[in-house]
């Protein structure tokens, strides 16, 4: 994999970087253009103007969820400058026949928005590429989606302790989460407590060896990443989770995808 690479052209002339990235989007822009939006390894979330992306050639490659080589280009850091891409991975004509993974796409993109603009998060962009690669598969896309979730909700300063106890510090029999803090409690310690704690699914602590997960336990996982995504990141900004989400959700926890 190529490290990301920021050069200062001689005499200020521009400023250059190259990286590689995922597609979120696009949209029109003047006759020809469209305005990409990255996320990349090393530079985050990242817009940039592609001249003549709107063309029969280069529109198809710049669609959401394919992996590209970018390189930005302007005049200063601040501005919004340039992107020239090259594809190294193309995974949208396999998505358009998956409601699952174009749901999932859509909810993964907006969750990617609430990331600050151009702030670097590299472990999430390795998360969301494993995502990408599995999204039509409905047999590992749900469990990675919630991975993903988790991991967003650690980058943007919420991570989930689900590793031991919170009131005995145990790594045994731990079966809920406090909705307050996001730690895990153990079924001794949180039994006085249960009809207030969120389940735990087993998955999400231990390694079962197993390849499919239940639709029982994957409807209790988005509902755990739901409940503090919405407490932690959506409520404070006065929005609401994306309608995207619950349509993948749906799709990932039905009985007949599941068994």
């Amino acid at each position: 994999m190529c490290a990301a690479q920021t050069i200062l052209l001689p005499q200020g002339i521009a400023m250059e970087w190259s990286d590689d990235a995922i597609v979120l989007g696009l949209r029109c822009h003047g006759e020809t253009g469209v305005l990409l939006e990255l996320l990349t390894r090393d530079h985050g979330r990242h817009l940039g103007f592609v001249q003549g992306g709107r063309s029969r050639k280069t529109l198809p490659l710049l669609q959401p969820g394919n992996s590209v080589r970018a390189v930005w280009r302007a005049r200063l850091d601040e501005h919004l400058g340039n992107f020239t891409v090259e594809v190294t991975e193309l995974r949208s004509a396999r998505f358009i026949n998956s409601p699952l993974a174009l749901y999932g796409l859509g909810a993964m993109a907006s969750l990617l928005r609430c990331l600050p603009e151009r702030d670097p998060h590299p472990q999430l962009f390795d998360t969301v590429q494993a995502l990408a690669d599995h999204l039509d598969d409905e047999v590992t896309a749900s469990a990675l989606f919630v991975e993903f979730e988790i991991t967003m909700l650690a980058e943007l300063g919420f991570g989930l302790d689900l590793t031991q106890c919170a009131a005995t510090g145990t790594q045994e029999a731990l079966i809920y989460v406090s909705p307050k803090t996001g730690r895990a409690v153990s079924a001794e310690a949180g039994a006085p407590y249960r009809d207030k704690l969120l389940p735990l699914p087993s998955f999400l602590v231990y390694d079962s060896g197993r390849n499919r997960v239940t639709a029982k336990e994957l409807a209790e996982a988005f509902a755990l990443t739901g409940y503090f995504l919405e407490r932690w990141i959506f409520e404070p900004q006065g929005q609401k989770p994306p309608q995207e989400r619950a349509r993948f959700v749906d799709l990932a926890t039905r009985q007949e995808l599941r068994e």
